[in-house]
């Protein structure tokens, strides 16, 4: 039995974006070395091995490296690793390390080479903490799922080797093509047995000096709800593409939502995220006019879920065991979790944040993004679309694309209603239904969003019969209860937004975090990850990860897609998770030129990463962006396809 903790995404993350990812770089001689702008979540810990959420990965991309990493095209290029090879077979996969590559203190300090045997060092460490990222390797590398059930106590027999100083080599227990986009990921980078020795259950605290760095910047400052701080690490292997000194970031809680824009205009901050509703954005659109851009969207999928087996009641309206019953059964009805669906009015939602000329901006309908593979040429949203008409009339026609809202249709919502409440009032069901939702009491942007939910639900079902209860909380009780609760038992509410970034590229990455067995958003669901029970059943996620389990066995790439096209389907009719946002879409101020960070659709190198990061010193212009856009979307189109046609020169 596997038990896994996802690499999700609170609903606060979307108050900054991801606007750098796709906006670095320019070149001016007066530009500052500083990058100046805000972070909204505290780290819980530093420990990239066992720890797999957002508020740490995006912290140690920039502190650590591993074998592969992203260019600004979106390949995967060696990192750590010089060269690599993989077997016909595709099972074996053979890195050369770099010769020069060092372990450094956080005051710079030389500390020991990195070697080969440091990265089966560390996933040996995550094996034995039971790391939350174990699902995206357990079945991946062979022995490795006996060990951590304990059919054997022996590491040696995991398929991970260190063949020599420079040499290690993992061999896979089936074929993955997407395999070096996992090497991204934290739980397959490297750490130093002395010192992790030497620190014990310390190492990887919420510290600077708790862990070792071979990555871009040296973490100089980590304050609670106050400062991150990075320098460059002078004595990085690739630092001639470190063009930012230092990285300075100060904490916003999101109430003051005219700050980011007021200190980008007063050169405080080297990037500032608008907000169409805030008291000075008229006069800002008015002087800035020219510079106000649109972040393009990214992979980061937001979706609402109900918790379906909820057990904590300490933040509810709820008066009574029989509303608390009555909840249960609704969200466990297909036809009630729909007409929510369809009752949703996400432009209005998209509003909050984005203004009217931007509401739809944002917009996201599947969980895996509609453009994140193609199969035969076409989308993989398009497949899923042409999949729907075997669920009903109400699906029919349906357009998954980006930044548009095809579910919000009030008379679908009233037809949908009108059989949930017929369902649910033979078993005794009571109405209204009350679904709690928890809100960040600091987030001003969070509280807005969720009342328009509310606003558009009630007034399309009738607050007789829905009522979304909002529990509006201190920030430290809004992430205990849902984003930092370490169990199922301890998710507070009945309906919650959270998101979910790609590990690596295939579209099981999305779509497993639904399975039963070890999905990495299951506790969000209210579900303990194992054997389907009675919950999961009701609902069908036994069948869902049965659709999972046969797209894995399939290793042709359009069938395999196509199987995870079915998958997705059924989880749209199932309405189980309600996508609604990406993050980027976003309006923005910049002094980052377009297009020269890391791009990514997968893994943590793509993410946050102020690597090949520039500076300029004036603000980006909307015709600048859009001709470097322009520009770098047909370097892409090549750099992919040659990257693509020199695979093939790695297989031996």
């Amino acid at each position: 039995m596997k038990k896994s903790k996802s690499k999700y995404l609170t609903l606060a993350g979307l108050v900054l974006g991801t606007g750098v990812l796709l906006s670095a770089c320019g070149n001016s001689s007066t530009a500052s070395k500083t990058y100046n702008y805000v972070y909204s979540s505290d780290p819980t810990s530093l420990n990239y091995l066992t720890e797999n959420r957002a508020t740490t990965s995006d912290i140690i991309t920039n502190l650590v490296d591993g074998l592969m990493e992203n260019d600004q095209y979106g390949n995967y290029v060696p990192s750590l690793a010089e060269d690599w090879t993989v077997s016909k077979d595709g099972l074996t996969y053979t890195y050369k390390l770099r010769k020069d590559i060092k372990w450094y203190t956080a005051d710079g300090d030389e500390y020991a080479p990195v070697t080969a045997q440091d990265f089966v060092t560390g996933l040996q460490y995550a094996a034995d903490k039971k790391s939350e990222a174990l699902y995206l390797v357990q079945d991946s590398i062979a022995g490795l799922d006996d060990y951590i059930n304990g059919k054997t106590s022996d590491f040696s027999t995991v398929g991970v080797k260190a063949l020599d100083d420079q040499t290690v080599q993992y061999t896979l227990a089936r074929p993955e093509p997407y395999w070096n986009s996992k090497t991204t990921s934290t739980i397959l980078y490297p750490v130093n047995a002395d010192f992790l020795k030497s620190k014990g259950d310390d190492f990887g605290k919420a510290d600077p000096s708790s862990i070792l760095y071979n990555g871009p910047f040296l973490m100089k400052a980590l304050v609670s709800k106050s400062a991150i701080e990075y320098k460059k690490n002078p004595n990085y292997w690739d630092a001639k593409n470190i063009f930012v000194d230092d990285v300075k970031l100060a904490y916003y809680d999101g109430q003051d939502q005219d700050a980011l824009a007021r200190n980008f205009i007063d050169g405080a901050y080297s990037y500032g995220r608008l907000y169409p509703d805030s008291p000075s954005f008229e006069g800002i659109k008015e002087k800035y006019k020219d510079n106000i851009i649109y972040s393009m969207q990214d992979n980061t999928s937001y979706f609402l879920n109900f918790n379906l087996d909820r057990k904590s009641y300490k933040f509810t309206s709820k008066t009574s065991d029989s509303e608390k019953k009555s909840t249960q059964e609704a969200v466990l009805n297909k036809n009630f979790r729909q007409a929510i669906n369809f009752a949703y009015d996400r432009t209005a939602y998209g509003a909050q944040s984005q203004g009217e000329d931007g509401a739809t901006k944002i917009l996201r309908n599947l969980v895996v993004p509609p453009t994140f593979v193609s199969i035969n040429g076409k989308d993989f949203g398009e497949v899923v679309a042409s999949k729907m008409v075997n669920y009903g009339k109400e699906w029919q026609g349906i357009n998954f694309a980006d930044a548009q809202d095809p579910y919000y249709n009030p008379e679908k919502a009233k037809a949908k209603f009108a059989e949930a409440k017929k369902e649910l009032q033979a078993k005794g069901v009571q109405f209204p239904i009350h679904l709690d939702m928890t809100a960040d009491q600091a987030a001003k942007k969070g509280i807005q969003e969720t009342n328009s939910l509310k606003q558009s639900i009630e007034s399309t079902l009738g607050a007789e019969n829905v009522v979304i209860d909002i529990q509006q909380l201190s920030t430290e009780d809004y992430d205990n209860s849902s984003y930092f609760a370490q169990t199922a038992a301890q998710k507070d509410y009945d309906l919650y937004n959270g998101g979910w970034t790609a590990d690596y590229l295939d579209p099981s990455s999305y779509l497993d975090i639904f399975s039963v067995k070890n999905g990495g958003v299951l506790q969000n669901l209210g579900l303990e990850p194992g054997e389907a029970n009675d919950k999961a059943k009701a609902v069908g996620l036994d069948v869902y990860t049965q659709m999972l389990e046969e797209a894995n066995k399939e290793q042709d790439p359009a069938k395999r897609y196509d199987k995870y096209a079915d998958a997705q389907a059924w989880l749209v009719d199932s309405s189980l998770a309600i996508p609604n946002v990406s993050l980027g879409g976003t309006p923005t101020l910049r002094k980052i030129v377009p297009f020269s960070s890391p791009y990514s659709l997968a893994g943590n190198k793509g993410i946050e990463s102020y690597k090949y990061l520039k500076l300029q010193d004036k603000a980006v212009t909307k015709n600048e962006y859009e001709k470097a856009k322009e520009k770098w979307m047909k370097e892409k189109e090549e750099s992919n396809k040659k990257a693509q046609e020199e695979l093939a020169k790695h297989v031996k």
